[in-house]
């Protein structure tokens, strides 16, 4: 059956703007966030409802059709992307966008899962709520997509990450099934917990329509300061203590290198002065929904501490709004640093808290060992334990075929490095198409095959992102 019969069906489902087939314009939802891959579709769906959700599924089941549901189409491992067949149509949650509810007294958010992350924030915080959920994608990032990745981000040190957010579900499964499981409940012990299934499925397991997400009292107090690391400093130490210290108001603590901040300073159009000390810099942030706590008055208590610890060479506490969106900025624009110096190849680590220091010595060591003269850029949450280990892309070089070198050599060992120590080698960014071969090297072959099972019972016809994660148990073709 050729292509332009099963485009023409599916456009029967939906209204004008519900498909999109213009190559033009589809070239924009089959290339990968980093560039790394590009693939092809026969179109893109963008339903409007739940009921065209199910419709498309049953159409596309029903003729053998995979689906590779997008939500921003942000995913650092080619999660989103299609592969290179052809035969698989991407179903984009985008027009989804609807704000369902949001309870004051629950706490909590009910929308879309098409609703973009920073306006599902602003819409809590219009109700005097703090959606916790923050990460640099947040302003194209959708709420479908950051449960698919488990989506962690800038304040998991005390909010935890997406799936400690999650409440409630509503998902299309592949038979056209409705999971509908839209409750506000943090009590509910009525069997399997089956919205969990699909926080990390990264669409394997059929198409997250809504969610409930748990909301926090909105903070109108914040303290934010910038520490200079002195060389030798315990960065697992150094957080117990401003944790401990702070009666465990702390929302975010943020690692730099000292060659990620120039990279950041470099791309900024109004430079910022902040700098980093022999050992880089944090970024502590305190928040507090309390008009009762002075905040700035606890961090000075805090730092005094941390000087005297001799672990930090000096520290700035922001003094205006002004002086925090700075530090801030210059946090945030380290990722356009990296590209703007021709790119990087990422390393999302995970290790324990205790293992931190550990890791970077031992990869410092295996990094220069490898090649001494590549440059790294390393930052990360800490606090969650989740570094960025970045190898800088040299400003000479083909980025794509440095980038394949790299991943095939010196990624091995730091990720051996990372398991080693208890860690693995996605944190945050999941396991998309691009690291599966990764998953079978590092992961525990008794959590696999019960991927398996749970992909084979959700999906047994590899209907749902095939070429993702797993495959089925006795799935026909190697992907």
């Amino acid at each position: 059956m050729s292509q332009s019969v099963h485009v023409h069906a599916f456009r029967e489902l939906l209204d004008g703007g519900g498909i999109v087939d213009d190559p033009e314009r589809i070239a924009t939802y089959t290339t990968d966030q980093r560039q790394l891959f590009t693939g092809s579709t026969l179109a893109v769906l963008r339903p409007t409802t739940t009921k065209q959700v199910v419709d498309i599924v049953r159409l596309a089941a029903h003729r053998g059709i995979e689906i590779v549901p997008q939500g921003g189409n942000t995913s650092y491992c080619g999660g989103a992307t299609p592969d290179a067949s052809g035969r698989q149509i991407i179903v984009s949650l985008e027009r989804m966008d609807r704000i369902r509810e949001i309870d004051p007294v629950s706490m909590s958010i009910s929308v879309d899962a098409g609703v973009i992350l920073k306006n599902a924030q602003d819409a809590a915080a219009a109700a005097g709520l703090l959606l916790p959920l923050s990460l640099g994608a947040e302003s194209s990032c959708r709420i479908g997509g950051n449960i698919g990745t488990n989506a962690g981000g800038l304040s998991v040190v005390r909010y935890g990450m997406t799936r400690d957010l999650l409440l409630g579900i509503e998902a299309v499964l592949a038979d056209g099934t409705v999971v509908s499981d839209m409750r506000k409940l943090r009590k509910n012990n009525t069997g399997y917990d089956v919205k969990q299934c699909f926080v990390g499925s990264e669409g394997t397991l059929g198409i997250v329509t809504g969610a409930v997400l748990r909301l926090a009292p909105l903070p109108v107090r914040r303290a934010t300061a910038w520490l200079k690391l002195a060389s030798g400093v315990p960065l697992a130490e150094l957080l117990g203590l401003v944790r401990r210290e702070s009666a465990d108001l702390l929302t975010t603590f943020e690692f730099m290198a000292a060659r990620s901040i120039t990279l950041a300073t470099e791309a900024m159009i109004d430079p910022s002065s902040l700098r980093a000390g022999p050992a880089g810099a944090v970024l502590v942030e305190l928040a507090s929904s309390s008009r009762h706590l002075d905040l700035d008055e606890l961090m000075e208590a805090v730092l005094a501490e941390v000087i005297e610890s001799g672990w930090i060479e000096d520290a700035l506490l922001a003094q205006s709004g002004s002086q925090r969106a700075g530090m801030w900025r210059l946090r945030e624009t380290i990722p356009e640093g990296e590209k703007r110096r021709n790119g990087s190849v990422k390393h999302d680590i995970s290790v324990p808290l205790s293992s931190i220091q550990r890791f970077l010595d031992l990869a410092g060591a295996q990094v220069r060992s490898y090649d001494a003269n590549l440059e790294l850029s390393v930052y990360g949450h800490v606090g969650d334990g989740n570094l960025h280990y970045n190898v800088l892309v040299p400003p000479d070089v083909d980025r794509l075929e440095f980038t394949k070198g790299i991943e095939s050599s010196l990624s091995l060992q730091l990720y051996d490095t990372a398991a080693a120590l208890g860690g693995t080698f996605s944190a945050e960014h999941g396991v998309g198409r691009f690291k599966k071969h990764l998953l079978k090297r590092y992961g525990d072959v008794g959590r696999i095959a019960a991927m398996c099972r749970i992909k084979t019972a959700f999906d047994p016809a590899d209907i749902m992102n095939a070429g993702a994660v797993v495959r089925p148990l006795g799935e026909k073709s190697a992907r």
